[in-house]
């Protein structure tokens, strides 16, 4: 059960910041030594993709504790037809707040408000432990590949309208905000104070995971 005092609501642009320093504590060392999902956080902030409006943080105390951030992203049909949906990513909680229902939270906060806005379904790209309990399917089992027609793993789908996807064959497309120059995420960190970067099983795991397809 999340604290009774979370407070969950929309981003801010003073929030900006703050859910960009969250977001590097949060995911420091935890896939790679180091993280680049702040400078991806950063990019989104700015991207015409972003949307603010599903985009939400948790607090306790005045303390930003938890952080979703949505972008615009999309499905086409093997007939040609394409279809907005909505793709969250950076999902992050403060280590001091993990497993304490802040990200179950803010996940069903922003359902409601995904569904509202009549998107069809949502789309990420993670890991199953962490969203199979919430509705989430593999692409696979709903026909929705990558543009290359690929079933990787972590292609999650949680379908707002059933059965949308029967009957066709889907391709989703992540907003293009999420490919930049790597080069760009040490220029990024160093506004920030310095952390040890270094390795850890949980990156181990994670190559194996992004390499992992379902037949």
């Amino acid at each position: 059960m999340h604290p009774s005092s979370l407070i969950l609501r929309q981003e801010t642009e003073a929030d900006c910041l703050p859910v960009e320093e969250l977001t590097r504590e949060a995911f420091w060392n935890l896939y790679r030594p180091g993280c680049d999902e702040h400078y991806t956080t950063h990019l989104i902030h700015a991207h015409p993709d972003f949307l603010p409006d599903l985009t939400c943080v948790a607090e306790v105390n005045g303390q930003i504790v938890g952080s979703i951030v949505y972008t615009r992203s999309w499905v086409v049909s093997d007939e040609g037809e394409r279809i907005d949906t909505a793709t969250f990513g950076p999902l992050c909680v403060h280590p001091d707040w993990q497993r304490q229902g802040v990200g179950a939270a803010l996940i069903g906060h922003t359902r409601a408000l995904v569904e509202k806005q009549g998107y069809p379904a949502i789309l990420i790209l993670g890991d199953p432990h962490n969203y199979c309990r919430h509705g989430f399917k593999t692409g696979r089992d709903l026909n929705v590949s990558t543009p290359d027609g690929r079933f990787p793993l972590g292609l999650l789908v949680l379908e707002l309208r059933p059965g949308f996807f029967a009957g066709r064959r889907w391709a989703f497309h992540a907003s293009p905000v999420f490919e930049f120059d790597p080069a760009g995420v040490e220029t990024y960190d160093a506004r920030f104070s310095p952390k040890e970067k270094r390795h850890q099983p949980s990156q181990d795991l994670f190559a194996m995971l992004i390499r992992a397809v379902v037949d």
